[in-house]
Formats: C-alpha cells, structure tokens, sequence
C-alpha cells in the first residue's frame, strides 16, 4: 500500500492574503447599495402586486366587492 504524498489540487484557486487596508476598501465601500435596495423593494412590490391580482380574481372577493360598489351606488 503506497502513501500519497502530495496534496490534490485545489477547486478553487488560491487567494491572496487580505490586507486590512484591502479589507476596508472591499467592506467599507458602500456604492450600488441604493441601487441593490431600490431592486429588492421593487422586487417585493412587484410579488405583492401580484399577490393582490390573484386574491382580487377569485370569485368571491369579485362578488363582495361589486356588492360593496353597489350598496354604495344606491340611494335610499
């Protein structure tokens, strides 16, 4: 039974250390932040509306609705 010596190759490749100075660069630096809120918020905006458009289709909220409209219509 022979000992493998050598290591296998990595799957990724070797970093170079990182620096503080680099570090604060890279962790510190906040620019495309708005930009990346701006897209989640209108990322949840647009699964709401959705949301909205499902529960508005069914029947039943379609019927309370112009139930309501009608009530409101009516002069008594």
């Amino acid at each position: 039974m022979s000992v493998r010596t050598s290591r296998p190759a990595p799957c990724f490749p070797v970093l170079p250390p990182l620096t503080s100075r680099q570090a604060g660069r890279l962790f510190l630096d906040d620019r495309g932040a708005a930009t990346a809120e701006y897209a989640i918020a209108t990322m949840a905006a647009v699964a709401f509306a959705g949301l909205l458009i499902v529960i508005m289709r069914s029947d039943e909220v379609r019927g309370i609705l112009t139930d309501l409209v009608r009530r409101a219509l009516t002069v008594q």
